[in-house]
This record gives structure tokens, C-alpha cells and sequence, in this order.
């Protein structure tokens, strides 16, 4: 009984601040009987009663939740791609888009050493920070290194700026 309720419950998550319980559950009831949802808000702090942007929704069977979560996973509400797993998925990492996967350095890796800790190292952060960020230098930063070598090739041979 366990399983099949942590196999029909789906986490949604990425929502705008402006959908309410109600949009979730009109959006979501085509696609099965929804037992349960559970809208989180913040309890204090400056965010105090505002929605925390996810949800849980608790399908009567596994075979509507995936169809949820197939049918919705990207789809666009108030012009943000709603983030549709099952609740159970800790991490998610999208095999066949790499740009859209979902990282958690706090997930364990396998390491030489062998630690068994679940959690990374200090230097495997660093270079999966490194890593990251000689990606998205490749995709996006033509414009800073195109800055770069301008100023570069202003300089003399003195090192000084030429104006």
C-alpha cells in the first residue's frame, strides 16, 4: 500500500506565484481522480502566506500520475515550464537533454577514495562548479569574449590601453 501511494503522488514544482489550488487542481483532474494536494506556503518571514511555487498530488493510480507527469512535465503555466516528477524522485537529470537537467551538488557521486559519506568532497564541487561553468561560457559568452579580445588587441606593446 505504500508503494502504490508513493507511486501515484507527484511533485510539481516551478509555479508562478499567481496560480492558486483551484488552477492545480483544473489543470491536473483531466488526467485522473486526484486524492490529495498539497499547496505549500510560507509560514513566516517576509513570504509569510505567499505560496512556496510547488505542490504534491496525489493521483488514485499510478498509471494517472505518470500520465500527469508526461502529459504536463515542460509545459508552460503563467509562461514558466511547470517541473512534473514523481514525489519519490529525489533528483532529477534529464538524459536526453543535458541543458535541462538538474543538478544537486548534495547527491553522491562515486569517488576513488572510496568515502561512502553521500556526501561529494569539497574539490568534487569545486570542479563540478568549474565544469559548469566552462558550459555555459561555451554556449553564451561569445559576447564577453568578443569584449575581451577587444580590449586586448587596444592594448600596446607597453601593456598600456590605446585609446
Amino acid at each position: 500500500m505504500v508503494d502504490d501511494t508513493t507511486e501515484s503522488r507527484l511533485y510539481v514544482g516551478n509555479l508562478d506565484q499567481r496560480i492558486t489550488e483551484a488552477n492545480v487542481i483544473k489543470i491536473f483532474s483531466p488526467f485522473g481522480k486526484i486524492i490529495s494536494e498539497d499547496f505549500l506556503w510560507h509560514t513566516r518571514g517576509p513570504k509569510k502566506g505567499e505560496p512556496r511555487g510547488y505542490v504534491f498530488i496525489q493521483y488514485s493510480s499510478k498509471e494517472e500520475a505518470q500520465l500527469a507527469k508526461t502529459e504536463m512535465n515542460g509545459r508552460l503555466a503563467y509562461g514558466r515550464p511547470l517541473v512534473v516528477r514523481f514525489a519519490s524522485e529525489k533528483y532529477l537529470m534529464d538524459a536526453k537533454d543535458p541543458a535541462k537537467a538538474t543538478f544537486d551538488l548534495r547527491k553522491p557521486c562515486s569517488s576513488s577514495s572510496g568515502g561512502g559519506t553521500g556526501q561529494m568532497s569539497r574539490s568534487a564541487k569545486i570542479a563540478a562548479i568549474k565544469n559548469k561553468l566552462k558550459a555555459l561560457e561555451q554556449e553564451g559568452c561569445s559576447f564577453k569574449k568578443s569584449k575581451r579580445a577587444e580590449s586586448i588587441y587596444a592594448c600596446s606593446e607597453d601593456g598600456k590601453e590605446e585609446e
